[in-house]
């Protein structure tokens, strides 16, 4: 067993992982501080998705060892929402769906990622910007102390990318949660990321 280093929220030693006998990563190793942003990058099918399952708990390692703070609360960000069209949904009950929460909790979050004028408006209605920003609320009501984020910026427009990854940057300084998330667009990516882990 490896020793936890201080201030580590998550530590992956040696991870490998298999599926149908087929190795997706090998022998994988890092580390994610409390108020760090980490970006992960790579080729197509070079196992960036995989990876943050597994430090999400979804996937299981062969082989290594993964260690999370106890408690350690995390946020995730899909990379698409898949929300069938027939289901009438207006943004608040999107963010209610887990939980309830107060109107002002649901207000403040979504001030925060800049999606306060969509509390009312249809989910299925909402741009590709705007889901995400929603998404963004919706993890953000949790309070979580490290969000992962799967290719958040997929489909926007280049200064959609970039004021999203701006917004991840503030998020990051003003509510110090540590952030992981897998981009293919570096130059953006590299103003806003404290560690880039390419597989």
């Amino acid at each position: 067993m490896f020793e936890k280093t201080k201030n580590a929220l998550i530590k992956l030693d040696n991870i490998t992982v298999s599926f149908n006998e087929k190795t997706v990563i090998d022998n994988v190793s890092f580390e994610i501080f409390a108020d760090q942003i980490v970006t992960l990058i790579g080729p197509n099918g070079a196992g960036k998705t995989t990876l943050l399952k597994t430090v999400l708990g979804i996937v299981q390692p062969d082989h290594g060892t993964v260690w999370k703070k106890s408690g350690l609360k995390i946020g995730y960000v899909p990379q698409k929402l898949n929300l069938s069209r027939s289901i009438p949904l207006t943004v608040e009950r999107f963010l209610c769906l887990e939980k309830r929460y107060d109107h002002a909790d649901l207000l403040h979050v979504l001030e925060e990622t800049g999606a306060d004028k969509l509390l009312s408006n249809s989910i299925h209605t909402l741009s590709g910007g705007e889901i995400q920003r929603v998404l963004l609320a919706r993890t953000l009501l949790k309070q979580p102390e490290l969000l992962v984020l799967d290719e958040p910026a997929q489909g926007l427009d280049p200064a959609g990318e970039e004021q999203f990854y701006a917004l991840l940057s503030r998020l990051n300084k003003e509510k110090h949660c540590a952030i992981l998330m897998v981009s293919h667009d570096l130059y953006i990516v590299m103003a806003n990321t404290h560690r880039v882990l390419c597989l």
